[in-house]
């Protein structure tokens, strides 16, 4: 991967974490490695745990980001859920599955929170 993709995906990232924070989420972890895969951001939201899957792209010539939300990425994200879950604290928080999706354009990003893109 080049310096600049990890540079888009970092700032994709943080322009996320801050997202969530104004929407009144509260971010539990980022980039959670686990045995079983990676989780960009862990966020808890009333009654929810949120595991957040960001995706950020210069454009949408090839599909929008989340598009690229694909079955097999979904499927490594509900995996590394489940080593997450196991590993804390039982918690009375249902797990969701959000996706954002970062748009830049210059300095213009265009944000979309996905909510429950996914299911277990």
């Amino acid at each position: 991967m080049t310096q600049d993709r990890l540079s888009l995906g970092r700032q994709g990232e943080d322009v996320a974490a801050l997202y969530l924070k104004r929407i009144g989420m509260k971010i539990l972890a980022r980039n959670l490695r686990t045995p079983v895969g990676e989780i960009d951001l862990v966020a808890r939201h009333r009654r929810f745990l949120v595991f957040v899957e960001v995706k950020t792209r210069r454009g949408t010539m090839f599909g929008s980001p989340a598009e690229a939300v694909g079955p097999r990425k979904q499927r490594q994200i509900v995996r590394a859920a489940r080593w997450y879950l196991n590993e804390i604290p039982k918690q009375k928080l249902q797990p969701r599955f959000d996706v954002i999706a970062i748009i830049a354009c210059g300095d213009d990003l265009r944000i979309e929170h996905l909510p429950g893109a996914f299911e277990a």
